[in-house]
């Protein structure tokens, strides 16, 4: 399942054009907030140690997500301002 996610994922993300990238980023990156609203509900019901490991995995991948996210997007919103001295 996770191979057809990441080979769908990146079919689609292929076919988008360069000028929406950066739209596309912040809407991946508001998923993820939301992901991580998520993950804080189940940890409220976590019982198990297994339970607790995949939450620690999903708080993980989804903070990494979000934080490269806009890493990312801040440095390409960097590419189009104008530098002022020129």
């Amino acid at each position: 399942m996770f191979v057809l996610a990441v080979l769908v994922g990146f079919e689609v993300i292929s076919k988008v054009p360069a000028t929406l990238h950066t739209p596309l980023m912040s809407g991946a990156n508001s998923i993820h907030g939301i992901i991580l609203l998520g993950v804080v509900v189940v940890a409220g019901s976590a019982r198990t140690p297994l339970e607790y490991a995949l939450v620690a995995v999903a708080a993980a991948f989804a903070t990494a997500n979000v934080v490269g996210g806009y890493l990312v997007t801040d440095r390409m919103l960097e590419m189009f301002r104008t530098r002022e001295g020129r």
